[in-house]
Protein backbone atom coordinates (compact mmCIF):
# COMPACT_ATOMS: atom_id res chain seq x y z
CA UNK A 1 0.00 0.00 0.00
CA UNK A 2 1.68 3.48 -0.53
CA UNK A 3 1.77 6.22 1.52
CA UNK A 4 -0.90 8.12 0.21
CA UNK A 5 -3.59 5.01 0.41
CA UNK A 6 -1.83 4.54 3.97
CA UNK A 7 -2.75 8.46 4.86
CA UNK A 8 -6.47 8.13 3.00
CA UNK A 9 -6.96 5.04 5.73
CA UNK A 10 -5.63 6.70 8.86
CA UNK A 11 -7.91 9.78 8.23
CA UNK A 12 -11.17 7.75 7.49
CA UNK A 13 -10.68 5.36 10.74
CA UNK A 14 -9.92 8.87 13.10
CA UNK A 15 -12.98 10.51 11.11
CA UNK A 16 -14.93 7.20 12.38
CA UNK A 17 -13.66 7.87 16.06
CA UNK A 18 -14.80 11.05 16.26
CA UNK A 19 -18.04 12.07 18.33
CA UNK A 20 -20.71 13.34 16.08
CA UNK A 21 -20.60 16.60 17.23
CA UNK A 22 -17.31 16.96 15.57
CA UNK A 23 -18.08 16.29 11.99
CA UNK A 24 -19.04 20.06 11.46
CA UNK A 25 -15.61 21.40 12.96
CA UNK A 26 -13.81 18.54 10.54
CA UNK A 27 -16.23 19.76 7.59
CA UNK A 28 -15.19 23.64 7.96
CA UNK A 29 -11.55 22.43 8.17
CA UNK A 30 -11.44 19.98 5.04
CA UNK A 31 -12.81 23.13 3.19
CA UNK A 32 -10.33 25.74 4.65
CA UNK A 33 -7.89 23.27 3.56
CA UNK A 34 -9.01 22.92 -0.19
CA UNK A 35 -9.73 26.82 -0.10
CA UNK A 36 -5.78 27.42 0.91
CA UNK A 37 -4.75 24.97 -1.59
CA UNK A 38 -6.87 26.52 -4.19
CA UNK A 39 -5.17 29.88 -3.29
CA UNK A 40 -1.83 28.60 -3.68
CA UNK A 41 -2.51 27.46 -6.86
CA UNK A 42 -4.18 30.09 -8.33
CA UNK A 43 -1.27 32.29 -6.77
CA UNK A 44 1.46 30.24 -8.61
CA UNK A 45 -0.90 30.79 -11.98
CA UNK A 46 -0.48 34.64 -11.27
CA UNK A 47 2.96 34.86 -10.50
CA UNK A 48 4.04 32.86 -13.49
CA UNK A 49 1.67 34.68 -16.04
CA UNK A 50 3.28 38.04 -14.45
CA UNK A 51 6.59 37.14 -14.83
CA UNK A 52 5.82 35.69 -18.56
CA UNK A 53 4.29 39.10 -19.30
CA UNK A 54 7.13 40.61 -17.76
CA UNK A 55 9.61 38.14 -20.16
CA UNK A 56 11.01 36.59 -17.19
CA UNK A 57 9.83 33.64 -16.97
CA UNK A 58 9.97 31.06 -19.51
CA UNK A 59 8.32 31.66 -23.18
CA UNK A 60 8.21 29.73 -26.32
CA UNK A 61 8.60 32.09 -29.19
CA UNK A 62 7.83 31.35 -32.78
CA UNK A 63 10.78 31.75 -35.45
CA UNK A 64 10.34 32.43 -38.88
CA UNK A 65 12.52 30.18 -41.14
Amino acid sequence: MDTLSKNREQIIESIKTLPEDSLDELINFVDYLRYQATEKQSEKTSRNFLLSVAALGTSVEKRDN
